[in-house]
């Protein structure tokens, strides 16, 4: 990594910090858990109302409707379009919901 100083001691890099949030992605016909990366201090809504079109994802596990998982990848990008919602898998849980009839 090459570390550039400026002459008040400031440092630049090529590398940009980012924090991982391990995410639950709901598209139209696939839920998606992975990692995806945010600038420190952001939050993931600051990364889905960003510039770009496609939110990339680390460590990808792909799901069908009824929760089998079809595939699993080191990396993968979604258009942002084809996201009903997502949320930071640690507020995330699945509780059974009873009928009341």
């Amino acid at each position: 990594m090459a570390l550039h100083y400026d002459s008040k001691g400031k440092f630049y890099t090529n590398y940009i910090t980012k924090d991982v949030i391990p995410t639950v992605i709901q598209t139209v016909t696939q839920l998606i858990k992975g990692d995806v990366y945010v600038r420190p201090e952001e939050r993931l809504s600051d990364e889905m109302n960003g510039d770009s079109q496609f939110i990339a994802i680390t460590n990808a596990s792909v799901f069908d409707n009824q929760g089998e998982c079809l595939y699993r990848v080191e990396f993968l990008t979604i258009n942002k379009e084809h996201i009903i919602w997502l949320s930071p898998e640690e507020n995330f849980s699945v509780e059974e919901v009873e009928n009341e009839s």
